[in-house]
């Protein structure tokens, strides 16, 4: 029975929380009989008890709290109350007098509305054209700003402009018109290519172009600076530009002004993105370059044969004109060998000045058949540089379609550029190679003549 009701009081102190039963183990030891046992749990339960105690106190004390701290709440939720009901009301009455006050505003307004509606619209069009306008870099950024700010102000319903904004905007739309067919010069700072700014005496043509130390400049929005362009035009255009801005007040100069430039300067632009020579040549890649090389070497043979052959032709003429023979020329020679041979027979005479003019021929004719030769292959070289150029074309087609000409416009230049090459190749050389043929061919008729005269002059004495 003992041990059933010390199970049964173990139990119960489980169950009630052991926690206020921890005690030391010396303590804890000395618990050996059941009426410790239940003078223990006894006092165990009497703590829990005070523990609760305490814990009910302090939340009734909270709770008194806590309704004072509502009731506040509650207080100020009701303040907040009226006063939205006064701002409502006050809100009322606002939207009640703006209404009047909009009737009124529209009566005085009467019939500028339609006025100040052609106000906005100009200045927002005359802002967005003198931010891109030459003149900005001459007159500032502030009437951009200017105009900003009135069109912004004459959008709203709650002011209208002055007089002296609106003598403002007719100001400057009238000093842009003025701008337009002024050419005037003036200091100012100028965008380098390699990004740094420099002073810079500029000469601006209407709203056409402006110039600097006869280079074209373009106007950069972003900075309200002019800037060098990256790529001048031909050499052509910049000497009239240099001419304009050296020139003095009333002299007349021939300049070349670009039209569109208000709009954006497109002729100019495509202008400068025209190909040199020398890039139009590096179009034609290896083949281009081998038909240039090919052509230069033709031209050089030619004109040095032109040149030998005029000494050499003049040489000969004075040896037919004097009786002495000088061996240092073609005639000289043969005439010696017409000497050496005068008296024998007519047959080895004849036989003996054929073989002379046959070992002058070599020489006299020499590289003229080279010149010939580059002139028929130039052309052939440059419908190669064409059948490669479309075939280049024919792959980036297959690869990626027509949709995108650039991709094409390589094989497309090569294609033309060659053939363009090898026959600028060709149409000299063959000019060139008719004249060397033709003067050889003459020194050779003089060696001819002079050689029959001899047979003749032999046959009469035999």
């Amino acid at each position: 029975m003992n041990k059933y009701l010390s199970i049964l009081f173990l139990a119960s102190l489980c169950i009630n929380g052991f926690i206020y039963a921890q005690e030391s183990e010396e303590e804890t030891s000395e618990v050996s009989t059941v009426e410790a046992l239940l003078l223990l749990v006894k006092e165990g339960k009497t703590q829990e008890q005070s523990v609760n105690a305490d814990r009910e106190a302090k939340f009734l004390a909270n709770k008194s709290k806590q309704a004072e701290i509502l009731a506040a709440e509650k207080r100020e939720l009701a303040r907040q109350e009226r006063i939205a009901d006064q701002l409502e009301a006050e809100y009322k009455k606002n939207e009640e007098i703006l209404r009047v006050k909009e009737e009124a505003y529209q009566k005085e307004l009467g019939s500028l509305v339609e006025l100040f509606g052609h106000l906005q619209s100009s200045a927002g069009e005359a802002a967005v054209q003198f931010s891109g306008s030459l003149s900005s870099a001459q007159y500032g950024t502030e009437r951009v700003d200017f105009l900003n700010d009135l069109t912004s102000k004459m959008s709203e319903t709650t002011e209208l402009p002055t007089i002296r904004e609106i003598e403002g905007l007719w100001y400057e739309l009238q000093r842009e018109m003025a701008s337009s067919g002024q050419v005037v010069s003036f200091d100012t700072t100028v965008i380098d290519v390699d990004g740094e700014t420099s002073s810079c005496n500029v000469t601006r043509v209407g709203l056409f172009n402006a110039v600097c130390d006869g280079k074209y400049l373009e106007y950069v929005t972003a900075s309200g600076q002019y800037a060098f362009l990256p790529r001048q035009p031909a050499g052509r255009y910049t000497k009239t530009a240099k001419r304009i801005g050296d020139a003095e007040v009333g002299e007349q100069v021939r300049f070349g002004i670009d039209p569109t430039g208000p709009t954006g300067g497109s002729l100019l632009a495509n202008l400068i993105q025209t190909p040199s020579l020398a890039e139009r040549a590096a179009q034609g890649r290896e083949v281009g370059y081998a038909i240039i090389f090919v052509g230069l070497i033709g031209i050089g043979i030619a004109f040095w044969k032109l040149w030998s052959l005029y000494v050499l032709g003049r040489a000969v003429k004075a040896q037919a004109n004097t009786k002495a023979v000088d061996i240092r020329n073609p005639l000289g020679r043969v005439l010696k060998v017409g000497e050496e041979n005068f008296n024998k027979d007519i047959d080895t005479l004849e036989l003996k000045l054929a073989e002379a003019i046959m070992a002058e021929r070599p020489s006299i004719e020499k590289g003229i058949g080279a010149v010939r030769i580059i002139s028929v292959v130039a052309p052939l070289a440059g419908l190669l540089g064409t059948v490669t150029g479309m075939i280049v074309t024919f792959q980036m087609i297959t690869l990626y379609g027509t949709g995108d000409p650039k991709l094409m416009a390589g094989g497309i230049s090569q294609a033309l550029v060659t053939t363009v090459l090898g026959l600028l190749v060709a149409i000299p050389t063959t000019l060139l190679h008719s004249f060397t043929a033709s003067s050889a061919k003459g020194i050779i008729s003089v060696l001819e003549e002079q050689s029959t005269g001899i047979l003749a002059e032999r046959a009469e004495g035999s």
